[in-house]
């Protein structure tokens, strides 16, 4: 990636005003002059989704949604990509899912279709095994309720992955990161001027709603400001029985989100 393609995207992150009514208007201008250099800087700047994608092992035949996918550069490190019988990456930004296209059809892959839809509505006509969110729950508003629409269109025992910026709570579980007070208070002010809101929240809800499989924290370096380090976490869980589906009820959690950091207990 060339400094000048990072300088357009710095300039759209610090200084261009991000306008439009709703929010698909929002995002749409956002990213409208970014779009095309977006994949390349943003690897640099959202660490563990390659990490996240090769882990997962979903079923031959498989049907994965993609919510907030944007480009498609998640199908990129997907080894298990042609056995899935059907891909939905679904993004409210069409700037983004336009880049989607173009990698769709130079890549030739017949078994996914980009969709402009909202994430807490979106809902596919099949069952879903495998729901991801890469960076994209921080930028949802009603983030629970797309975690709360994940959980609807996954079959019982599917699977949900998660990778996203966040922050701690003030007190947390042991074993749990605890930020500093810069962190807790400074970063999410700093985030939000991009509409990225840090939650102290999302990994607390996804372990109510999922059995948690996987829960690991990190620290990532942010381009061009050496000294400060963005925190982001990796989630991976389950969907309940078919009796907890049929009631239309969350499955309790077998472990509590303290309990289960950095444990790998997927098999």
């Amino acid at each position: 990636m060339s400094f000048t393609s990072d300088l357009r995207v710095l300039w759209h992150l610090l200084f261009s005003p991000v306008r439009g009514k709703t929010h698909a208007d929002r995002l749409d201008s956002f990213y409208q002059g970014q779009a095309g250099d977006y994949d390349a800087f943003r690897a640099r700047l959202l660490r563990g989704r390659e990490e996240l994608i090769r882990q997962l092992q979903p079923p031959a035949d498989c049907v994965w949604v993609d919510f907030g996918g944007g480009t498609g550069a998640n199908l990129e490190w997907a080894d298990w990509l042609p056995q899935c019988r059907k891909v939905y990456v679904v993004d409210l930004c069409a700037p983004l899912l336009e880049q989607c296209r173009k990698r769709v059809a130079e890549r030739g892959w017949t078994n996914v279709e980009a969709i402009h839809a909202d994430a807490t509505r979106f809902q596919p006509p099949e069952p879903v095994d495998l729901v991801t969110f890469s960076y994209s729950l921080t930028m949802i508003p009603d983030w629970f309720a797309a975690i709360d629409q994940a959980w609807r269109i996954l079959q019982p025992g599917g699977k949900i992955a998660v990778v996203d910026f966040f922050v701690s709570r003030k007190f947390v579980d042991p074993g749990r990161a605890r930020h500093s007070w810069f962190t807790r208070s400074v970063m999410p002010v700093w985030f939000a001027t991009d509409n990225v809101h840090l939650s102290r929240d999302h990994i607390a809800y996804l372990s109510q709603r999922f059995t948690v499989e996987q829960l690991t924290e990190h620290l990532a370096p942010i381009p061009y400001v050496p000294l400060l380090r963005a925190p982001y976490y990796r989630f991976v869980g389950r969907k309940g029985d078919a009796h907890q589906a049929a009631a239309g009820t969350p499955p309790a959690s077998t472990a509590t989100a303290g309990d289960s950091v950095v444990v790998d207990c997927i098999g």
